[in-house]
């Protein structure tokens, strides 16, 4: 599975296209970055640019995006309805396949630390990315917005950027970047020009004014059809579907005497977001997804990729090549486990039976994905740092310098050899934790899959073990040696718990 990222970064223009191409070029001069989606809003002042990429890629179309707005764009000069702080007002980054939320995380500090440093631009970290808690919520970041900010940043403490000066950029302003979930953006238009209706029912819907959990509001007047607008992110679609705030609306609309006439969704939107308003207004009995053809479709190719994929992988490491070898193999148990305890926890969800832990299961399954896709980068992630040791063993040693290079580079790729089955070891862990849950709460009819689940983690922490253990003895540095065998002797006894307990219980219920 490729690395894939996506970053939705919005830019405070709405009304010059040829600006917005400078930007976009800028991000596509990077190799490796397909662009998804460009929308702009002359009402709000405000363009939002899609595009996915490799995580390296992805970070540096970014700063080159970054970059190039502070250039061509003045925030001290900028009108709209949107509320905004930069030029580059907000750059999240989403992870899509085989990348971890931390991965991207770690994108969006280096990014930070890039922009504050090269640019000169303030940089406030936002979402998952937060350095503190009152910076979760972008709202709270901007609060004041541009004007604001600049007033406040050079002697307010509490303003004090996460990288970069304090103080404003003169054309650039600030940027908040940050990381985040597929998210749905997503308005409702009213049939009043009074803004006032449009800003109460964004007040009612809204989580911080105890509304919708996962729905952020505003209202807003959009001059240019003579129409309110009540403009919505859903940052969790499944929990906070489309559906039922455009049903709020609607009904929040009536009592001040106003309709809901039509709704946008800006930019991209999950297929799942949309199956869902097709479930609830057709009122569908017993409705898949595999009844939708493109879905249908869809899944027929994967399943022959991915069967191809699986026999080359096997073929792979039964050639005489060295890698991927037994650490592969050891994150490929772990997928396993975290694949089965996935399906245990789909086989439990909508059973009437299991009905007061449909949220706890939810979650588990949710958390198993996550898991799944990240021991399956590990896979891949293995073998790489095993050519790694290779390739540094390879490198010249000719004179003094070369030896002295080689030896470092060694240690290096060495070290990174015995983290890589260490980070294995640590997410099988976590892998446990969640097959426990799917095998106390799950469906009984399933209990199986989650001691297969256990003994397929329990295989594949071992595994990494011994790899762990393999390479150390080519680590030079005592301390690190001392703090990793540490670390992998005490998830190995956390590990042989956890997998004896889940077994347990699954043996009691067959």
């Amino acid at each position: 599975m490729a690395k894939l990222v996506e970053v939705i970064p919005n830019f405070s223009e709405g009304r010059r296209p040829e600006v917005l191409d400078q930007i976009i070029n800028a991000i596509l001069s990077v190799q490796g970055v397909v662009l998804l989606d460009r929308e702009m809003d002359a009402d709000h002042n405000r363009a939002v640019v899609t595009y996915v990429g490799e995580p390296q890629a992805t970070l540096e179309a970014a700063f080159r995006a970054i970059k190039t707005a502070s250039e061509a764009l003045d925030i001290s000069t900028h009108k709209g309805e949107h509320p905004r702080m930069g030029a580059t007002d907000v750059c999240p980054f989403v992870p899509i396949s085989g990348v971890t939320t931390e991965e991207c995380i770690e994108l969006a500090r280096q990014l930070g630390e890039r922009v504050g440093r090269e640019l000169e631009i303030p940089v406030y970290l936002y979402e998952l990315a937060a350095t503190r808690p009152e910076r979760t919520n972008l709202a709270d970041v901007r609060a004041g917005e541009y004007e604001g900010i600049r007033d406040d940043i050079e002697t307010n403490p509490a303003r004090k950027p996460d990288f970069g000066p304090s103080k404003m950029h003169v054309r650039g302003g600030a940027t908040a970047i940050g990381v985040r979930l597929p998210l749905v953006a997503y308005n409702v238009y009213l049939d009043t020009p009074n803004v006032n209706v449009a800003k109460r029912i964004a007040n009612g819907i809204r989580s911080r004014s105890g509304g919708y959990m996962f729905c952020k509001a505003l209202g807003f007047e959009i001059k240019e059809r003579n129409q309110a607008q009540v403009s919505m992110n859903l940052v969790n679609h499944p929990k906070t579907p489309i559906f039922r705030v455009f049903e709020t609306v609607k009904s929040e609309a009536e009592r001040w005497g106003a309709r809901a006439t039509s709704s946008e969704i800006v930019g991209l939107v999950p297929n799942a977001a949309l199956i869902d308003v097709a479930e609830f207004y057709l009122r569908l009995e017993n409705f898949s997804k595999d009844q939708i053809l493109e879905e249908k479709l869809r899944k027929s190719l994967e399943t022959q990729s991915t069967s191809r994929g699986l026999l080359d992988f096997v073929e792979s490491v039964a050639s005489s090549s060295p890698a991927p070898g037994g650490g592969s193999v050891s994150a490929c148990a772990g997928t396993l486990a975290a694949a089965l305890t996935g399906m245990v926890c789909r086989l439990t969800l909508g059973k009437k039976k299991y009905a007061d832990v449909q949220d706890e299961i939810s979650d588990t399954m949710k958390i198993a994905d996550s898991l799944k896709r990240q021991l399956f980068g590990l896979i891949d992630e293995d073998a790489k740092a095993f050519d790694a040791v290779m390739a540094a063993r390879k490198l010249p040693k000719d004179n003094e310098k070369q030896v002295a290079s080689r030896a470092e580079a060694i240690q290096r790729a060495t070290i990174v050899a015995a983290e890589v089955p260490l980070k294995v070891m640590k997410t099988c862990a976590e892998v446990l934790k969640v097959a426990k849950v799917a095998a106390e709460k799950g469906n009984v009819n399933s209990v199986s899959d989650a001691g297969c689940a256990a003994l397929n983690c329990r295989s594949g922490a071992l595994g990494a073990y011994l790899n762990v253990r393999i390479n150390l003895p080519g680590i030079e540095d005592e301390a690190v040696r001392s703090r990793i065998v540490a670390e992998a002797d005490q998830i190995k006894s956390q590990i042989e718990e956890l997998a004896q307990s889940v077994y347990e219980i699954v043996l009691s219920k067959v």
